[in-house]
Formats: C-alpha cells, sequence, structure tokens
C-alpha cells in the first residue's frame, strides 16, 4: 500500500472512530472537535472557523447547536470589546473530558498489532507530518494537563 493509500485510509478510519465515540457521547463529530479545540483555552471566533477549517456561517452555525445543548458558551474577549469568544461550560469540559480520554482510547487500539517500538516509530512519523504542514492543535495529549491547567 502506498503512502497516500495509508493516510487516506488512516483518516478515515480515524474519522470513523471518532464519529461513533461523539456519537455515544450525545455529540456530532464536529461538536467533539470544537470541544476538543476549546479543552485548552477559549477561543474568538476567526481563530475557531480557521482551526476547524469552516466558513463563518458554518461555525456559527455550529456554536449555537452547541450552546443552546449547554456545552459552550459566547464571552465577551477582554481584548476586542467589539468580539466574543467561545468557552466550555462546565457541564461540557465534563463531557469532553470523557469523550477525549475514550477516543483517546480507542484511536490507540488501531495500533494493538503493531509492537512498542514500531508504535513509536509510527507517532515520530505522523508527528512530523503533522508539524510540518502546521496542522492546528484540535487534539492534544492527554500528558499536556487538565483543561484548568491548559487555561491561560
Amino acid at each position: 500500500m502506498g503512502i497516500a493509500v495509508a493516510l487516506v485510509r488512516s483518516a478515515f478510519l480515524v474519522d470513523a472512530v471518532y464519529a461513533e465515540s461523539a456519537r455515544e457521547h450525545g455529540l456530532t463529530a464536529q461538536q467533539g472537535q470544537l470541544m476538543c479545540v476549546l479543552m485548552a483555552q477559549p477561543y474568538g471566533m476567526g481563530d475557531l472557523g480557521a482551526m476547524l477549517g469552516l466558513a463563518k456561517s458554518s461555525l456559527t452555525g455550529l456554536v449555537d447547536r452547541t450552546e443552546r445543548n449547554g456545552l459552550v458558551r459566547r464571552e465577551p474577549d477582554p481584548r476586542d470589546a467589539r468580539a466574543v469568544r467561545v468557552a466550555l461550560t462546565p457541564r461540557g469540559g465534563k463531557l469532553v473530558e470523557g469523550f477525549y480520554a475514550e477516543t483517546c482510547r480507542r484511536i490507540e487500539k488501531l495500533t494493538a498489532g503493531l509492537g512498542s517500538a514500531e508504535r513509536e516509530t509510527l507517532a515520530g512519523l505522523l508527528g512530523r507530518v503533522v508539524l510540518d504542514n502546521e496542522v492546528p492543535v484540535v487534539f492534544m495529549e492527554l500528558a499536556e494537563g487538565t483543561p484548568d491547567e491548559r487555561r491561560p
């Protein structure tokens, strides 16, 4: 299998696991992505749109739906009185922690057939691809701290 086919098929595999985990937590995959991004800190709508690759209208709809479910809230941006930031609510924070941990567990299970050295090699190579292509931080390592420790 060539690199293009392997990467595309693995992306589909991870997307399917992510979507299934989101569904089981009462979320859409996009809501799960939004909430995982917000685990790090609140973000403005422009930054969220860029990170998630969404047009303004699509992002507004996503935030509206997630806000109606009581999982995120809009709050004033302390640096710009005209702007708002999106932040997790306490309920959203609890939900995303469970979703995140379960999703990590399921995705890591995909490599169960590899030895530890192979897993380290795969992680190193994929990490380089991600860093070389400046992929936004939409999912972070568990070791990067709890959501409260990551907030500015």
